[in-house]
């Protein structure tokens, strides 16, 4: 009811609240002029395009309708585009005042996915809410970065000299992550605090202190892979054996099946929709392992051309970042860098895997990949990205005029 209040509050505001000066910009406007949101739609476009081309063979053997994938992602694009229209109107108090309470509604459905979660591979991950199913773990990621943002803000004096200071987040969002440990999801809990122990240490914690915290980290880590003999066989079998020369139907399946894809795409691939592996050959070629099948049918260009978007994302995400910090609004230059930090590691992480350079692990490539709620939260997350570029627009150019004078 609490946050119903709020946003009732925060829309009366925003409707009554008088016109911004002359030469400032409308929303409409910032966007139009922003480079970001191009890059965004030319990455859900083609994610769009390549769930269509890798998920067919298998959506018409499971439900008689080769577009059933596609369809269905775009109607969670359809709502992304929305609700991100919606995000796009809510100015960033709203949600700096709101971090806690949507910190503490994802934990609250963490809990509740562990017990009427729908079990889909040994994992509990999803709520099913009529005909889709929910991913909380999705949600929880940007509430972590949000409250975490929100925190570095009220305490960015603590946090450069006191450990509590710093314990304190850290400490409740390993615990939150220990909810995502155990649907399970290692993945996301791992993306998740990475990109925490990153948000910590560029808002100014000592490098004595981020040293330990990232060792701890670490020693987190190698506990979650011991107490899963599956993690532990998959871990030993990424460090121990040649996807070439084990049975290629063993462990290594998948990978060796990827690494296929990625061999036969060559410089300039197959061309759209030729693709071979993805006949049943390689599994989730629609969701984690989507990379190969771009790599298959679009070759080494293709690849590095969606390398290059993301690395611009990013890039833009930390610049808006920058900008924010330097005309003094921290709460979104930190929610800048998360997000920033956010797309990057993931994208990272999916890369990797797709080439044999990590073990292998469910982590969606975002904005490319088959999953609604992935889809759902990165879009939201977009949109707070130009949400923070327009706010800071007015304020960045003064400073841009007054740095040339």
């Amino acid at each position: 009811m609490k946050f119903l209040k709020e946003w009732f509050i925060w829309s009366k505001s925003s409707l009554s609240r008088k016109p911004r000066s002359a030469g400032s910009r409308s929303i409409g406007r910032s966007v139009s002029e922003s480079s970001l949101f191009p890059v965004a739609m030319i990455l859900l476009l083609f994610g769009l395009v390549m769930v269509g081309s890798a998920s067919m063979p298998i959506a018409e053997k499971m439900y008689g309708d080769a577009f059933h994938y596609l369809i269905r992602q775009f109607g969670f694009a359809t709502f992304g585009f929305l609700v991100g229209f919606a995000v796009l109107q809510v100015p960033l108090q709203f949600w700096e005042k709101m971090s806690p309470a949507l910190l503490l509604v994802s934990a609250i459905l963490l809990v509740l996915v562990l017990v009427i979660g729908v079990n889909v591979n040994g994992a509990s991950r999803w709520i099913a809410v009529g005909p889709v199913r929910l991913q909380p773990s999705e949600f929880t990621k940007l509430a972590a970065f949000l409250y975490l943002s929100s925190y570095l803000v009220r305490h960015r004096e603590k946090v450069s000299s006191d450990f509590a200071a710093v314990l304190r987040p850290i400490a409740l969002l390993a615990g939150v992550s220990v909810l995502i440990l155990v649907e399970p999801d290692l993945g996301a809990a791992f993306v998740m605090m990475a990109v925490v122990l990153t948000m910590m240490w560029l808002g100014g914690v000592r490098p004595s202190q981020f040293m330990l915290f990232l060792l701890c980290g670490v020693g987190f880590l190698a506990i979650a892979i011991a107490i899963e003999p599956f993690r532990i066989a998959r871990l030993l079998s990424f460090l121990g054996d040649d996807p070439f020369l084990v049975d290629p139907k063993g462990k290594n399946y998948q990978i060796t099946q990827a690494l296929i894809a990625y061999g036969r795409g060559g410089w300039q691939g197959l061309g759209l929709g030729e693709g071979l592996q993805k006949l049943f050959y390689l599994p989730e070629a629609h969701t984690d392992f989507i990379l190969a099948v771009i790599a298959e049918e679009l070759g080494l260009f293709g690849t590095l051309s969606v390398v290059g978007l993301f690395s611009f994302l990013v890039w833009k995400a930390y610049r808006i970042a920058i900008c924010a910090s330097a005309v003094h609004q921290p709460f979104a230059s930190y929610l800048a860098y998360g997000i920033g930090s956010w797309i990057g590691i993931q994208a990272l992480i999916n890369l990797a895997v797709n080439m044999n350079l990590l073990p292998t692990k469910g982590l969606t490539l975002p904005l490319i990949s088959y999953g609604g709620s992935s889809l759902l939260v990165m879009m939201i997350a977009i949109a707070m990205l130009m949400r923070i570029e327009y706010e800071i627009g007015p304020q960045a150019q003064r400073q841009r005029r007054k740095n040339r004078e």
